[in-house]
């Protein structure tokens, strides 16, 4: 995993202000990069900017 941020779900949900099930959905449709740790999804900081921004384009 190197030097990159790694967030956890709940961390996604509260920083974008939605559910931890919308984070879910969003890793599941393939429209958020997660990398599965054990049993849980992380999500890279890296992944995560990306996304955003991909968000804002398509509003």
């Amino acid at each position: 995993m190197g030097d990159e941020q790694y967030y956890t779900l709940e961390e996604v949900a509260e920083m974008l202000k939605v559910t931890y099930m919308t984070v879910y959905r969003w890793i599941k449709s393939g429209q958020l990069e997660a990398v599965k740790a054990g049993k849980q999804y992380r999500v890279s900081k890296k992944c995560l900017n990306e996304f955003i921004e991909k968000s804002a384009k398509d509003e």
